[in-house]
């Protein structure tokens, strides 16, 4: 009965302190990466505006922002930002009114749930 005590006490100390053991070698759980489940990019729009776009990848993020913005960046021409969130709700922006571009990645870990 103690064995099985300082067992539990041994697996939880590696647990808690982030050790997993694998084949007798020892790794941290900060070696391992967090994948991002969406990307929030946050526009801060000329006149104090804010707005905040949601991307599945960084990658989607990438195209967008090479394909669409960028090329028209010194335009007072209107282009459409993809609202992922909401059908039948789009948005545009001068791309001339993009002052800066936060990027957020979002884990279903740090979302805010009611339970």
């Amino acid at each position: 009965m103690k064995l099985a005590c300082d067992s539990w006490y041994l697996i939880d100390y590696r647990v808690k302190f982030g050790h997993t053991q694998t084949d007798n070698s020892y790794q941290t759980r900060s070696s391992m990466a967090k994948v991002a489940n969406e990307y929030a990019v946050h526009l801060l729009l000329s006149g104090g505006h804010r707005e905040e776009i949601r991307f599945p990848t960084v990658q989607e993020f990438q195209k967008w922002y090479s394909g669409e913005l960028m090329p028209k960046s010194g335009s007072s021409d209107f282009i459409t930002v993809p609202l992922k969130n909401n059908q039948g709700e789009y948005m545009v922006i001068r791309p001339s009114c993009v002052e800066a571009i936060r990027v957020e990645p979002v884990f279903a870990s740090s979302i805010d749930r009611d339970y």
